[in-house]
């Protein structure tokens, strides 16, 4: 439930920023809602840290808390700029929205960067679930992370690397 609402916060914050910046001009307001964004991801680690600190056992829910961190870190600020040039380009007259290319080398180059913040996600996710396996409870209380979550990102992360790898093999349009 935590992470729900750590989900929809994100996007609340980000639209509640970029609408103060560019609807109502209140450039310190918005600010402050967009540094909340992050914020968002430390309440989450927080709570994770806490509940598995009372004695709980990790479940699938304590690993989606720790991939939805790492994929936040390593996407968030994509993320935003996306959102800030569309809201940019819709209500305040901005250039038209950065859309990756369709072909050709820096097609290949957008693949596998995006690919690369894939395995950073995952890195990150792995890193804050061995913090939480060894420094918040025991390895004996957090199979479901090091033996339910970690593979699975293991697989996306092979999974994710088919477009790269598509895209490098495809002839140049």
């Amino acid at each position: 439930m935590v992470i729900g609402a750590c989900e929809i916060g994100f996007w609340v914050f980000l639209a509640a920023g970029l609408a103060t910046r560019y609807l109502l001009r209140w450039r310190t307001v918005s600010k402050v809602l967009l540094i909340c964004v992050p914020l968002v991801d430390v309440v989450l680690l927080v709570v994770t840290v806490i509940d598995l600190g009372k004695g709980a056992e990790a479940s699938f829910t304590h690993g989606l808390a720790a991939a939805y961190l790492g994929f936040s870190v390593a996407f968030g600020h994509s993320m935003m700029r996306w959102a800030d040039q569309r809201f940019a380009h819709r209500f305040a007259n901005g250039p038209a929205p950065w859309k990756p290319p369709k072909s050709g080398p820096e097609r290949v180059r957008h693949e596998w960067r995006e690919w690369g913040k894939c395995v950073l996600a995952c890195g990150i996710a792995c890193a804050v679930m061995a913090v939480l396996i060894f420094m918040v409870s025991t390895p004996q209380h957090t199979t479901a992370l090091w033996q339910g979550m970690m593979p699975k990102l293991a697989l996306i992360t092979g999974i994710w690397l088919l477009w790269p790898l598509t895209t490098s093999r495809k002839p140049a349009a």
